[in-house]
């Protein structure tokens, strides 16, 4: 049984840190969902469960460890006994593009991880097939952003651009029409004639907004109703895409 003194278990640990994870392309998953959307998408390099667990899932062929171990290898108060080594998932945006995605999420300058989570699982149950993460955000493969993507971190295509711009012109270059989500916004969400063409939604971060000089072809914000000043990232999302996403299929 694997300790945390175990070369292995060790060389996973260290995938804690974002420095290990851009050298190796390697990150952890960890809890059951997670572990098993991982293996359906092919990714695991390596399974690692407490003699607990693996009764849980004999399926599953794991290298047993202790608990100190599974622990140390968890990023959780309370791990569920599994950890994956897994493979990550980036392709290159003009990939992401080639299928003409009809819609796709794009995250700028976003660095909440919980938030980043929580809008791929929110793309990915709307039906996007790609959230791009664009300018300086937050790792994706970080352990609270794969644990609040619930599983959703293997479905779709994950893109990360460094040029924020860029990365707009390449949309508008596909025939997508870029959509800012701002509360600031000319266009108000639910006045929108053109939620059905293929789109691309820029979701900025929750302290500064979108960079003024990205160049969407529209600024749409959520219209709030009553006395709250404005809705959470990860709210607005989901009300941004959904719409698209009705509008898409009706």
């Amino acid at each position: 049984m694997f300790t945390v003194r175990t070369p292995r278990v060790v060389a996973a640990r260290r995938l804690h840190r974002r420095r290990d994870r851009d050298e190796t392309g390697r990150f952890l998953a960890e809890g059951p969902q997670a572990v098993r959307e991982a293996l359906k998408a092919g990714v695991v390099t390596e399974l690692f469960a407490t003699a607990e667990a693996a009764k849980r899932y004999p399926e599953w062929d794991a290298s047993l460890v202790d608990d100190a171990a599974l622990e140390a290898l968890a990023d959780t108060v309370q791990p569920q006994g599994v950890v994956a080594v897994c493979r990550q998932r980036d392709v290159p945006l003009e990939q992401a593009l080639a299928p003409r995605p009809r819609l796709v999420a794009v995250c700028v300058d976003i660095r909440d991880p919980g938030n980043a989570g929580t809008v791929l699982r929110t793309a990915d149950a709307a039906g996007a097939k790609a959230v791009i993460f664009a300018g300086d955000s937050v790792d994706p493969y970080n352990g609270k952003a794969v644990r609040s993507s619930a599983g959703s971190l293997f479905h779709v295509d994950i893109v990360r651009a460094r040029d924020a711009a860029g990365t707009v012109a390449a949309l508008q270059a596909a025939g997508l029409q870029v959509l800012a989500a701002d509360g600031y916004g000319d266009a108000d969400l639910f006045e929108v004639a053109t939620l059905s063409e293929p789109s691309a939604w820029l979701f900025g971060s929750e302290a500064h907004g979108l960079p003024k000089e990205l160049d969407a072809d529209l600024r749409v914000r959520v219209p709030l109703y009553g006395g709250a000043e404005s809705l959470n990232l990860a709210a607005a999302a989901a009300v941004c895409l959904y719409s698209s996403a009705k509008a898409m299929r009706e």
